[in-house]
């Protein structure tokens, strides 16, 4: 199984707002401390803010800020919600499935079981799991060149 970008960069969004909880962060400063496309980033600001996970400010000193806290954001609800599809294989999705051995064969069973453990350890998780190196990982954020909270 392999995440989306999407999926990806919108982890790394929330664990740069994590480290700040408070903080009002431009999304071009986001985008420059995890080396993202600003655009993209964009949208995926816009998708969280959608989910409830993040507010955004317009405006000069505008930018984005958490507003769950960081205990309260589980890595599976977040996968489950920025992953487009998370079927497996063909047959997962009985619509568009045209496997001919579908109807006797296990493996999608197989997989299904595999996709809902990947799922499950997830739940296991939150943000605040994925920001425990804390100090460790704002000294790697700030040795990014161009980076400043203020600004665009």
């Amino acid at each position: 199984m392999r995440l989306t970008r999407f999926s990806d960069n919108a982890l790394r969004c929330l664990m740069v707002l994590g480290l700040e909880p408070d903080a009002l962060i431009p999304v071009h400063s986001i985008a420059v401390r995890m080396n993202m496309s600003h655009e993209h980033l964009v949208k995926i600001v816009q998708r969280l803010a959608e989910l409830g996970y993040v507010e955004t400010v317009r405006g000069r000193n505008g930018g984005v800020r958490l507003v769950r806290s960081p205990q309260h954001i589980t890595l599976g609800a977040l996968v489950r919600e920025t992953e487009d599809n998370l079927a497996l294989v063909e047959c997962f999705e009985p619509e568009s499935n045209t496997c001919p051995i579908a109807p006797a064969c296990v493996l999608a069973r197989m997989l299904d079981e595999a996709l809902s453990a990947f799922l499950a350890v997830l739940d296991g998780y939150t943000l605040a799991d994925a920001l425990k190196p804390g100090r460790k990982l704002t000294t790697l954020m700030r040795a990014v060149p161009a980076l400043s909270s203020g600004g665009s």
